[in-house]
């Protein structure tokens, strides 16, 4: 059966695309009102389920078109044939079930920037559903509900022209009462890909569209209980709490209400009212992040119930700090977004559930849901198991900055701004705070109200901020792109209440809180200072959270700071033939524009492994910090970093005493009282600290009790003190004459067990056997390079530029001696430079080779400080493939760099090569390892070993950092063929400048002269 509809003619006008027109946003849509879904007892609003709930989630008829004028005629009419649809589940994205074409693109608008019009080839996508409803049913109000539609779409009920609505990321609500009929109905809904909305959907991730969210028809009764708005408001010292619930009925409704404690109690009743309740409640149970007790309230008409937890709490700014209940709070949040590489942006419960148990069990407490709300259920969680949120509205207008193609003949800072002081985008940008605000104004999760993300700031924002404020004074105001204004107008920040800074550095940091860096705008305000976006996570990273928790920790007025982000973004593609998964993201789809592997920048792989990131923002933010108390010997100090728990009764310790990386004494120990924000110094009993090598104490701290996502003794965090560090001395070499023998290119040295050979030509040994093994299966070989992280992609144009990727050396001098003992004594001189580029290393390189085969080697560098500094300085080694297993005595288990090893501890470790690869999607420099004493690779017979007095840095890998480099995707590695074995005198930090600050430079390898001194011993 062919089924034609029409379009809607809007006040007798010419018929009129609804979704080219910002003044016309939501046609037939109910008024915003908070969420809830409500029940047909008290017994069902206290449950799980709702009889007047009816899902139409599942299988639905659809129909793609590559463009609105396939689907519309120019007269308006939609024909379709629900017999040559094909199917869809609804919830999803249709660019993950093989429509369309999935794209990627970080700033840029994917497609031409004529706002409000979008353009003509436009896909869409028709979906066709039939509902079942009773004669007697139809006694009811019934409403339909869309939680998420990307993004716009057209509504048909039976035929007739239902509505119209936009917004991506916010609920559309539509009464169809009218338009339904006893037995069969059919629903028709025409998603657009793009609509003028668009412009203000920006955001950084992978572009989908369709249903995504979940949809639903509510039964409810003639009269009811349409939105209310739970208040609460406190006595100076927190003793009494007085909780207002302000209402707004349908019809005649009276309400009662009636409020449970958090045990489940009944504490009062009240009604009918159809205006306000207001209940007292004496000693009230607060909520925070680290306790998140909530009451329940049931609101019910007689035909109707609705509960709704409230959780009692006041967010406020005293002094410049962020208080909660009176007290200062940190935030250890992350920006999070819907994704998932299989259903992309529909996210199931349980989906959201296992991000935030992984969050929980990394000591993480604050999200912003960038740059949208969630799904209205998602805050509904974070208000029951404990998180402070950002509640952001679905704003991101970002592409104006690049309209004018970033060229410079128009200012990208003054076009930013553009739609945020355009006149036919205000009623769009208020509307979408609104709905935002109002619909998640019942969680106690929802601490702090956000404007949107980098759209710049005008008179819209402005607008916007001000209803807020005036509607919601109770929550604090955020929007970090406020300095991004035009300047032809003086703008007006009096509505926000946080300086919200991206990525400021550890110095503008400082600045900030010494008195400067602030808009002369802001007329002298010093609001709290939050970091909505830092510490960039992508790739391997970041590297710098260590260093701006010590300016958290230190300045009351730095409320905290949000990783970006929480997940890799990406779309899984299947496997390849030997079973590794791909995962695709920007440019993978032949798309343009896209932004590459930019959405690869989260704490999480798509599939919610953890990197080693997580592993060390997790230590960076621990609740408990140690260190050894002036006295010394057996005594510590412990300070809480808890804001609201006694760390005593929260917390368990565990210590290991260790010299020189061998574990002599573990114990138990029980923590003294120590109230949030203070600490305690305690002495751990019969602790025996030795004395003389490197002698490392770690406490591990533990959960005394189970929670909702970890049980008991689930590791919080650890600190290690390093309680002496002498140099770890080596044995003297052998005594014994080896031979020596030299060739026009090459030296070699042999002893009754070795043969080694010298390359004159390099500096270096290009063959190595001992008891007739061969240790290498390629030349030594001098390595100042890495493959790029996706940190380095900046510095890394100058290391490329300067040649340090393709090095050539000139060795000038070569001199062979007998030593005191009898050994070999080797001297050369030589540069290291590129072709085309001046010399950037003069070194001088002394290798002993003894009686047993031993090499003591001392490289003294000296480096043009002219030049950009070094990725690393060492040797690399290739050596047999069977050589996979390592002992190494320095940080681990996990990859450790000097900016990123608060997850490592120094001590001795067993793993496999294949073990100590991390598999980044994005091939990079990965598994190093700094710190390290001893370094062992062996095939379980027969080894070679790297030690040295003063620590080094190691990577033992199965690939080159020449696949590293050049592999684009993960599974299109494959295993070199050779051990790859990096000694080096040190690596360079990895930092966060993928969209952070450059590295610090106290992580550079910039030393202008430097030694390097180390042992090779095959056995």
């Amino acid at each position: 059966m062919r089924s034609l509809y029409h379009m809607v003619i809007f006040m007798s006008q010419p018929w009129m695309q609804f979704h080219e027109n910002p003044q016309l946003l939501h046609v037939g849509a109910m008024p915003n009102r908070g969420y809830y879904l409500p029940c047909a007892s008290e017994k069902e609003a206290l449950g799980e389920q709702s009889g007047r709930v009816f899902s139409l989630n599942g299988e639905w008829a659809f129909q793609y078109y590559e463009s609105f004028s396939e689907a519309v005629s120019p007269q308006g009419e939609l024909g379709f044939d629900e017999a040559d649809m094909d199917a869809i589940p609804v919830p999803s994205c249709w660019q993950n079930q093989g429509w369309g074409r999935h794209m990627y693109t970080n700033i840029r608008y994917p497609f031409p920037v004529d706002p409000p019009t979008v353009p003509e080839e436009n896909p869409c996508g028709l979906y066709v559903r039939h509902v079942e409803i009773s004669g007697e049913s139809l006694s009811a109000r019934w409403f339909l509900n869309f939680e998420g539609v990307d993004s716009c779409f057209y509504l048909w009920v039976n035929g007739e022209f239902a509505g119209y609505s936009q917004v991506s990321h916010c609920t559309s609500e539509f009464e169809v009462t009218g338009l339904l009929q006893p037995g069969d109905n059919e629903i028709a809904v025409l998603v657009l890909q793009w609509c003028d909305g668009s412009y203000l959907e920006d955001q950084d991730k992978l572009r989908m569209s369709g249903i995504f969210r979940d949809v639903y028809l509510l039964a409810r009764p003639q009269s009811f209980l349409w939105d209310y708005f739970v208040k609460e408001s406190f006595s100076e010292d927190f003793k009494e709490a007085a909780l207002s619930v302000e209402l707004e009925t349908m019809g005649d409704a009276e309400v009662f209400a009636s409020l449970y404690s958090p045990q489940g109690s009944l504490l009062a009743t009240a009604g009918p009212e159809r205006e306000k309740f207001t209940f007292l409640v004496e000693n009230p149970a607060l909520w925070n992040a680290e306790s998140p007790v909530q009451y329940t309230l049931v609101l019910n008409t007689r035909e109707e119930y609705i509960a709704q937890q409230v959780g009692l709490r006041k967010i406020e700014v005293q002094d410049g700090v962020v208080l909660l209940n009176g007290v200062p709070i940190k935030f250890r949040g992350v920006n999070r977004h819907d994704s998932d590489p299989v259903t992309g942006y529909t996210i199931s419960r349980e989906q959201a559930l296992r991000d935030l148990a992984l969050m929980k069990q990394h000591n993480i407490n604050a999200i912003r849901t960038s740059h949208y709300p969630n799904a209205p259920w998602f805050l509904q969680l974070c208000s029951r198991f404990g998180f402070y949120v950002i509640a952001e509205a679905d704003i991101e207008s970002h592409g104006s900055a690049e309209k004018y193609g970033g060229l410079g003949f128009v200012d990208g800072d003054e076009a930013y701004a553009d739609l945020a002081d355009d006149p036919q985008f205000s009623l769009a940008i208020l509307d979408r705070v609104q709905r935002c605000v109002i619909r998640d104004k019942n969680n106690a999760a929802a601490v702090i109200w956000s404007l949107g993300n980098e759209s710049g700031w005008g008179e819209n924002f402005e607008d916007a901020g001000k209803w807020v404020k005036a509607y919601d004074p109770s929550r604090l105001l955020h929007y970090e792109n406020f300095l991004t204004y035009h300047k032809a107008r003086t703008p007006d920040f009096s509505m926000l209440d946080l300086y919200s800074r991206m990525y400021a550095s550890v110095q503008e940091v400082d600045a900030y809180f010494g008195g400067g860096g602030l808009d002369e705008n802001l007329q002298g305000r010093r609001m709290p200072f939050v970091q909505c976006e830092y510490i960039h996570a992508m790739g391997n990273g970041p590297g710098d959270g260590e260093d701006y928790q010590q300016q958290i920790m230190q300045y009351p007025g730095f409320c905290g700071g949000f990783v970006w982000e929480w997940c890799d973004h990406a779309v899984y593609g299947g496997q390849t033939p030997d079973n590794k998964p791909i995962y695709r993201y920007g440019g993978d789809f032949g798309e343009f524009p896209h932004d590459g592997n930019f959405c690869m920048d989260g704490l999480v792989y798509p599939y919610r492994a953890p990197h080693t990131g997580l592993l060390e923002y997790k230590n960076v933010i621990r609740p408990l910090r140690a260190r050894q108390a002036e006295k010394g010997g057996n005594a510590f100090v412990f300070h809480n970093f808890l804001d609201f728990t006694d760390a005593g009764e929260a917390v368990s310790l565990r210590y290991e005493l260790a010299q020189d990386g061998e574990v002599l004494q573990t114990g138990e120990f029980s923590l003294p009282s120590i109230p949030p924000h203070e600490e305690a110094e305690a002495e751990i009993p019969g602790l025996d600290i030795p004395e003389g090598g490197i002698v490392a104490l770690t406490f591990f701290y533990l959960a005394k009790d189970g929670g909702d996502f970890y049980e008991a003794g689930h590791e919080l965090g650890f600190d290690q003190l390093i309680l002496s560090e002498e140099p770890f001395f080596l044995d003297a070499p052998a005594q014994g004459e080896v031979r020596i023998e030299e060739g026009p290119c090459s030296l070699i040295i042999a002893g009754d067990s070795f043969r080694y050979e010298f390359d004159k030509r390099t500096g270096l040994f290009s063959s190595m056997a001992c008891k007739n093994r061969n240790l290498l299966t390629r030349p030594m070989g001098w390595n100042v390079y890495r493959a790029p992280t996706d940190n380095d992609q900046y510095i890394d144009k100058q290391w490329t530029a300067v040649g340090y990727d393709r090095p050539t050396v000139k060795v000038y001098s070569v001199e062979a001696s007998r030593g005191e003992s009898g050994g070999a004594v080797l001297t050369c001189r030589l540069g290291i430079a590129a072709v085309s580029i001046a010399k950037f290393l003069d070194i001088t390189a002394q290798w002993h080779i003894d009686a047993q085969g031993r090499i003591d080697c001392e490289l003294h560098c000296q480096r043009d400080a002219r030049f950009p500094y070094l990725p690393r300085f060492g040797l690399r080694l290739f050596l047999p493939k069977d050589f996979g297993f390592a002992e190494y005595f320095g940080y681990g288990p996990t990859e450790s760099y000097v900016d990123k090893h608060q997850a490592t501890r120094l001590g001795v470790y067993a793993q496999t090569v294949d073990s100590m690869f991390e598999p980044y999607l994005m091939p990079q420099e990965n598994s190093s390892h700094m710190g390290c004493r001893t370094c062992t690779v062996s095939d379980g017979a027969f080894s070679l070993t790297c030690a040295a007095e003063r620590p080094f840095s190691m990577n033992i890998s199965r690939y080159t950092q020449e696949q590293l480099k050049k592999a684009r995707h993960n599974h299109e590695l494959a295993p070199c063929g050779d051990t790859v074995l990096c000694l080096d005198y040190a690596m360079s930090g990895v930092g966060s400048n993928s969209c952070g600050p450059e590295l610090l430079e106290k992580y550079r390898l910039d030393a202008q002269n430097f030694t390097f001194a180390f042992t090779l011993l095959a056995e």
